[in-house]
């Protein structure tokens, strides 16, 4: 069973930077990604990445100011979010599954989350 530890969140000001990391308790061939979850709102899709990096994709509102990336070496997935807009405040969850898939039901592993939050 693959465990994952997120770190990175904090607070940050509107148009700020924060790079999310993500362990993983072993070595894994997984897909691995990042969903969020704003107060009051569904969990969603942000951003995932295949085994060896080549192939990456991210929800619309964040794809030119977030950038997913993974050092297989570490068992290390980050995430590089660039701009951020009040709306980005969310917990952000670290996941891992079977299928290069914006899904949630798709994605096997979950960290416990990790809180970021943009002020004005």
């Amino acid at each position: 069973q693959v465990q994952l530890v997120e770190s990175g969140g904090g607070l940050v000001q509107a148009g700020g930077s924060l790079r999310l990391s993500c362990a993983a308790s072993e070595r894994t061939y997984y897909v691995m990604g990042w969903f969020r979850q704003a107060p009051g709102k569904e969990r969603e899709f942000v951003a995932t990445i295949n085994w060896r990096g080549s192939s990456k994709d991210y929800e619309d509102s964040v794809k030119d100011r977030f950038t997913i990336s993974r050092d297989n070496a570490k068992n290390t997935v980050y995430l590089q979010m660039n701009s951020l807009k009040l709306e980005d405040t969310a917990v952000y969850y670290c996941v891992a599954g079977g299928s290069y898939s914006y899904k949630i039901h798709d994605y096997h592993y979950w960290g416990q989350g990790t809180q970021v939050t943009v002020s004005s």
